[in-house]
């Protein structure tokens, strides 16, 4: 089931998406939850009702004019209002290259514990304009990833229960403005302001029933259910990154694990992947200047359109837009 979040009379609205066209839930059943986050709340109820629906809109007994059309629906991110955002860092190719990079060794404690950092979960938003200030566009990147939403609260969980709380998946692209997020982190805390301004998940919540298809086991001593799904990003139609979700060397399962020790986690938390190895132009450039000295290096600019593609979860598509101001707080640095 594809779960999209759309805006109706000011409010935002749940919705399944089949062939092109939304279907809100009251029109499945009208006992369903209107919106995402009561639908998290009571998802173990809700979910079967919502699936028996879909599978009506499937048959035709839900006639295609009780929906409409996508392309007249303003979209929200699936999760509009997330109780929390974490981002993992999940895929060791990904890493090691950066570190290589800059000529740093691979770091041992990869390979020994998932890690995760905490994002703003009120910067969270779906397709459409990623409004950017002028600090942000100061070596502006994009990282592809995938997510996902918890659908029940759990403390405490084990790795090999942890598939259950997971709700679906959904394409997540972790902005980062990385001269801000290159000049906090020299203190040795952080990110944040290189991060904190947008957070894009999209275009809907998959929920893991549709991705059987594409389960393979995870790598070797992990727990947790893996994909086989490619991860694509374009930048003005000129692709830039391609790899897959099975690459996760850190499965979810594992990074749920790591996040509930000592801590309740609850229905609409979102946990990202992490970078996917290619993911981003701060590695592309490092692999770039590595191989070719007079490698030029690629940010994103004012205007330019973002696609990321992974199988199974859609397009999620973002047009950089620059602020009309020339406020900076790089310029904001004191004298020692």
């Amino acid at each position: 089931m594809k779960l999209v979040s759309y805006l109706r009379e000011g409010h935002d609205q749940l919705g399944i998406y089949v062939d092109g066209y939304i279907y809100n839930m009251e029109t499945l059943h009208p006992d369903l939850p209107g919106n995402m986050n009561m639908f998290l709340q009571y998802w173990e109820e809700s979910f079967p009702v919502a699936q028996i629906g879909e599978r009506m809109v499937k048959e035709g007994r839900i006639q295609k004019d009780k929906g409409f059309p996508i392309d007249q629906a303003y979209l929200f991110a699936p999760v509009p209002f997330p109780t929390s955002c974490r981002d993992g860092y999940a895929f060791r190719q990904h890493v090691a290259a950066a570190r290589r990079n800059r000529n740093a060794p691979m770091i041992p404690e990869f390979d020994q514990y998932p890690i995760f950092y905490f994002s703003n979960h009120t910067s969270i938003q779906g397709p459409g304009d990623i409004i950017c200030m002028p600090d942000h566009l100061d070596k502006l990147d994009f990282e592809l990833e995938a997510a996902i939403v918890i659908c029940k609260a759990g403390r405490n969980i084990r790795a090999d229960e942890a598939d259950e709380y997971i709700g679906g998946l959904m394409i997540m692209n972790d902005m980062s403005a990385r001269r801000l997020q290159m000049e906090e982190m020299l203190l040795n805390l952080g990110p944040a302001k290189g991060k904190d301004f947008s957070t894009v998940i999209g275009p809907w919540l998959v929920t893991t029933d549709e991705l059987q298809e594409f389960e393979i086991p995870p790598k070797e001593g992990h727990t947790g259910k893996s994909w086989n799904l490619r991860m694509t990003c374009s930048v003005n139609g000129n692709q830039v990154s391609d790899g897959n979700l099975g690459d996760m060397d850190w499965t979810f399962a594992e990074i749920i694990e790591r996040c509930a020790y000592g801590v309740t986690l609850h229905p609409g938390d979102i946990i990202g992947s992490g970078t996917v190895g290619t993911g981003c132009f701060l590695e592309l450039n490092g692999t770039g200047k590595l191989i070719d000295p007079n490698y030029t290096e690629q940010w994103l600019q004012d205007g330019d359109l973002v696609e990321m593609e992974i199988t199974g979860l859609g397009k999620l598509s973002n047009t950089i837009v620059a602020e009309s101001t020339n406020h900076s707080i790089l310029a904001l640095k004191k004298k020692s």
